[in-house]
């Protein structure tokens, strides 16, 4: 099997073109465990594949570490664009990706013909707790709402981009408790599907500093997703302004993110390609 490591901020998956591979279904959850491994694999946040799709140019399938397929992933996207536009697969800048998640537009930015970074339509995000999906009263917002757990209170505030997120303000994010509280929150029986869970350090009107557990994937660099929500969520606390550029500072760089007026959320970043191979599938 022919592969593409790729990153998008540190966020690496490996990538397969579905235009030129053949995988069986069934076996798509343990190979995205298996090139995942850093050991035994080649080492990756989880598998990505390019495929054909009968509604856009291209269709993202994104499998996580743990084998489960996710059903967005804003890091996956940019670097979908890349490979896309430089495989030929698309000629022009602004195109669709299907996901799971629905359709998603992404414009792609060039240097000598080469993608430098990709601006992404992010759609509109769910607000609606049962849409989250999160357990409670149907037809309410979850802003800043009491989480208890553990006897602690915490306050969330949760928002879907495609997939599930749960976002925390902190005063310090060198101190925000990623590994232990994270993993306690995805698995919470108040999220039915688990839940991505932010943390989020207000800097200014025009900055987030950002760490993210991802669902299935434990701590990551990066989660366009995340960032995404992150920005939604500071706007709905009255910490920042829509139609407003937000830089968003993750551990492996910087994603700009705008919410507009219109409801969609738009995401600036870079994608990268690492290398290229052959990779032995285990029958």
């Amino acid at each position: 099997m022919k592969f593409t490591k790729m990153h998008g901020l540190g966020n690496s998956y490996i990538y397969v073109d579905m235009f030129k591979e053949s995988l069986q279904e069934e076996q798509l959850p343990s190979l995205a465990q298996e090139v995942a491994n850093p050991y035994t694999g080649i080492g990756s946040d989880g598998l990505i594949l390019v495929c054909p799709s009968e509604v856009a140019p291209v269709k993202m399938r994104v499998f996580n570490n743990d084998g489960s397929e996710a059903k967005n992933c804003g890091n996956g996207l940019r670097c979908v664009a890349k490979f896309s536009y430089e495989k030929g697969y698309v000629e022009d800048t602004t195109f669709m990706i299907e996901t799971l998640g629905g359709l998603v537009e992404a414009t792609v930015h060039l240097k000598e013909e080469q993608v430098v970074s990709v601006t992404v339509d992010m759609g509109l995000p769910v607000l609606e707790r049962e849409q989250i999906p999160m357990l409670g009263n149907p037809g309410e917002q979850v802003i800043n709402e009491l989480f208890e757990m553990n006897n602690e209170k915490y306050q969330l505030t949760a928002v879907s981009m495609g997939n599930p997120h749960a976002i925390m303000f902190v005063d310090d994010i060198v101190n925000a408790p990623v590994s232990s509280l994270g993993p306690m929150i995805e698995k919470d029986v108040r999220f039915p599907e688990w839940v991505n869970v932010e943390f989020v350090e207000v800097v200014n009107n025009e900055e987030l500093n950002f760490r993210v557990w991802e669902r299935g994937s434990g701590i990551t660099q990066a989660c366009g997703t995340g960032a995404c929500a992150a920005v939604v969520a500071s706007i709905l606390n009255g910490y920042l302004e829509k139609n407003k550029e937000i830089v968003v500072h993750l551990l492996g760089g910087d994603l700009t993110i705008v919410w507009k007026d219109d409801g969609h959320v738009w995401m600036t970043g870079a994608a990268e390609t690492i290398c290229t191979g052959d990779y032995i599938v285990k029958l």
